[in-house]
């Protein structure tokens, strides 16, 4: 690991020596390039330089222990050689988790789709739930969200609601959201105090461009049609929504929310790509089902990840054992601390894995 991270730290100064090189700085594709690269090993050589100087401390330290010291002295060196060694195993925990194989969507923005399941009405409405969730949740991260396209019922909920989420990192935090959540709860529609348990799912796709996914134009067909909103009632009289669908997979997209034919085609085509994508991800990974899946995951939609129980303000997320019992903080957007233990579930599954091979 070491060398590794030698011939990374020699990589990160050669791409500084680069991005000050006139020939790279008038080439904005090379300039593009190279930056993003020094970016993405930044972390990791700034942890590995402290890493390195801590050692030469730790070292320096342990052979002052040889010499001859008074008291005070070697109290000191004592307690210097503690603060090291803590420091230089905090140091190598996180060198391990930063050279585990990255996913390279991490970075990307995301399309999210929830829809409600099993429960009518009730399920709609907790779909409306989860919207609100993941929006506040991606106000405090900086993010900004799009709706691209949204089915409602009477009641306010959503039957379908597609969204955007940009801001850098928004795939490596939310794509383990992807399954069916369950909520248990004294429906508003319920008059006699019954507590029901309804579903609604949850797919984070990361958003692909033009060069990840390419799309044939004679693989596409394109229908317009009036847009309509909840209840089915028509909202106008223009054919400004968007239906495409991609003929190879029989894969559709559509999007009704924009104002204009072309900003809904461009919407439409953006989910496209996304649910192209994940159709050949989820195939891929089903070859590797069964002992190499990850208990994380982030792709059965079927399987039931997380349950939010209103009555003991108790949510819990099924794959890792977390149970919290602040449902209104998590609804409101505080899902740090949810996100951060599956986060670190996945990497010591990939620290597990790697050790037995």
């Amino acid at each position: 690991m070491l060398d590794r991270l030698q011939s990374l730290a020699d990589r990160y100064e050669k791409l500084s020596e680069l991005l000050c090189d006139p020939d790279v700085t008038n080439d904005t594709k090379k300039l593009r390039e190279y930056s993003k690269e020094q970016s993405d090993l930044q972390e990791s050589f700034e942890a590995y330089t402290e890493y390195k100087s801590v050692v030469e401390q730790y070292e320096a330290a342990r052979a002052m222990q040889n010499e001859k010291l008074d008291d005070e002295m070697r109290e000191l060196v004592k307690m210097e050689l503690e603060e090291l060694t803590q420091r230089k195993e905090e140091l190598e925990a996180r060198i391990h988790v930063l050279m585990l194989p990255k996913d390279p969507n991490d970075d990307k923005n995301v399309i999210v789709e929830i829809r409600g399941a099993a429960g009518g009405d009730e399920a709609a409405l907790f779909a409306a739930d989860l919207y609100r969730m993941y929006s506040k949740f991606a106000d405090v991260q900086g993010w900004r969200t799009e709706v691209m396209d949204v089915n409602m019922n009477d009641l306010g909920g959503f039957k379908e609601i597609i969204f955007m989420v940009n801001g850098k990192g928004a795939y490596s935090k939310l794509k383990y959201e992807s399954g069916a959540h369950r909520v248990q709860r004294i429906p508003t529609t319920e008059s006699g105090g019954r507590i029901h348990t309804s579903t609604s799912t949850v797919a984070v796709m990361p958003e692909m461009e033009e060069f990840d996914i390419e799309i044939n134009d004679s693989d596409i067909r394109v229908d317009t049609f009036c847009s309509s909103g909840a209840g089915g009632q028509s909202v106008n009289t223009t054919k400004s929504a968007v239906r495409v669908t991609h003929v190879p997979t029989g894969i559709v997209a559509t999007c009704q929310d924009g104002k204009s034919q072309n900003s809904n085609k461009e919407k439409a085509l953006q989910v496209l790509r996304a649910r192209i994508f994940d159709k050949f991800q989820q195939e891929e990974m089903s070859k590797y089902a069964g002992d190499r899946k990850s208990k994380v995951g982030t792709g059965d939609r079927s399987e039931r990840i997380r349950t939010y129980n209103f009555p003991q303000s108790r949510i819990t997320d099924h794959r890792i054992g977390l149970t919290l019992h602040r449902l209104d903080a998590v609804l409101n957007g505080d899902m740090n601390e949810i996100i951060s233990a599956l986060t670190i579930a996945a990497q010591s599954e990939l620290i597990e894995k790697g050790e037995q091979e």
